[in-house]
């Protein structure tokens, strides 16, 4: 009975659009109360939650991100992307694509993505004759490569839940993150030619030399970062004060896109954004301890095994539950949840635990562009001023795509398995 009164209070709150944080801190206080348990429980299990060394990093990584795109390095990854490919049918959404693979690298999150290239990329491509809906899909569709090339904010929480090697993660997503952005990019031409959309002007080889310098530096931003961790030269955490003060000497003396008094904004604002993110995971761990103690995930887990325990039928069946789970439930909070129980599940069917997790992020990040919740969707909605209607009917053909990878990644290992295999013998 209680549980059903924490799974209900969790829904009536995402209804009525309660932030997800708060969502779950509101169910676990209903339930605790019914349970007559006293509700400093909430304090201690949310403070365990945000008591992690690794936790630290995703300020850092936040802060990395706002400094790069106030210092103006949206823009040049975007020339530099449009440089390249702009020249081909439907050059716009492409540009807005390879913009997004190569702003991966910096920001680790798809909101954050969509939110810095959407705002350039989406009027751009209105101005240029495209439709208001299928900007929106493009942009909201691309955000996903963001957490799965590295850096990336959803695999620092796996790090932290399962021990999991940051590092080994980092370098599984390379592959399937690039996997993604490419099949993407067939869906932006497949779609343009059908319904001609236009082709900007061959830009020359000396504009791709000029427009590669300006993103030079937010590329060697990514080199640092992965080369700094899997060399074991400093851990994520350290990476991310690295990541801030490069992105910070960067801004200020290389694209000169903002001020020493500019600072204080852009600190606040990374603040804001790390807050809730921190937040998110304490009442997530809360909302986690309650469905252990009412030993939800073995359920979930016996009911799995009970049905099979062939593997690629397990991963068929994981790979459901997360994909229906992602379009209502937050990234984080999802991943802390049943991240755990579901690892359980795969590795008694001999499914390596680093493949495992690339497949548990991919899931929840198609989860952030799928109707109706989709968050990255409300954010390119807003942005394309359009309806959330007509970007949920534009961004099919880039689901049946990002699902089709997702099949690849979840069934033939080597594509995430192989650069960790190489690296760490």
């Amino acid at each position: 009975m209680l549980v059903t009164l924490l799974f209900l209070t969790f829904a009536v709150c995402l209804i009525l659009g309660v932030p997800v944080g708060i969502a779950l801190g509101l169910a676990s206080a209903v339930y605790l109360i019914g349970a007559e348990i006293d509700l400093s429980v909430v304090a201690q299990y949310a403070y365990a939650g945000m008591d992690s060394f690794v936790l630290l990093c995703i300020p850092g990584f936040v802060l990395a991100g706002n400094l790069m795109n106030g210092g103006g390095i949206t823009d040049q990854i975007v020339r530099f992307g449009n440089s390249l490919v702009g020249h081909i049918r439907g050059g716009l959404g492409l540009a807005n694509v390879t913009g997004s693979m190569i702003f991966a690298g910096i920001s680790g999150t798809a909101v954050a993505e969509t939110a810095s290239i959407g705002s350039v990329m989406i009027p751009a491509m209105r101005r240029a004759g495209y439709d208001a809906p299928f900007a929106a899909a493009v942009t909201a569709a691309a955000s996903t490569v963001g957490p799965i090339i590295p850096p990336s904010v959803p695999m620092i929480i796996v790090g932290t839940l399962s021990g999991l090697s940051v590092g080994k993660m980092f370098l599984a997503g390379a592959i399937p993150g690039l996997l993604l952005g490419l099949a993407m990019m067939v869906t932006v031409y497949i779609v343009s030619v059908r319904r001609a959309y236009p082709r900007g002007e061959w830009a020359g080889f000396r504009e791709i030399i000029r427009s590669s310098r300006g993103a030079f530096w937010a590329l060697l931003m990514t080199a640092v970062i992965l080369y700094g961790i899997v060399g074991g030269l400093f851990t994520p955490t350290e990476a991310s004060v690295v990541a801030a003060i490069y992105a910070l000497v960067v801004g200020l003396f290389v694209y000169k896109g903002f001020r020493i008094r500019q600072i204080p904004a852009i600190l606040l604002e990374s603040a804001i954004g790390s807050g809730a993110l921190i937040l998110l995971v304490g009442f997530a761990n809360v909302f986690g301890w309650i469905l252990t103690s009412e030993q939800i995930p073995q359920a979930i887990a016996a009911a799995m095994l009970s049905l099979t325990t062939n593997k690629y039928v397990i991963i068929l069946l994981i790979n459901i539950l997360l994909l229906i789970v992602g379009t209502f439930m937050e990234t984080i909070a999802a991943l802390i949840i049943l991240f755990p129980p579901l690892l359980a599940v795969a590795v008694a069917v001999g499914v390596d635990p680093i493949h495992f997790a690339i497949i548990a992020v991919l899931n929840l990040m198609i989860g952030l562009t799928t109707p109706p919740v989709g968050v990255c969707l409300f954010v390119a909605a807003n942005i394309a001023k359009v309806s959330l209607g007509s970007v949920s009917k534009a961004i099919v053909p880039f689901l049946v795509c990002n699902i089709i990878v997702l099949f690849i990644v979840s069934y033939v290992p080597w594509v995430s398995l192989w650069l960790p295999s190489l690296y760490f013998k």
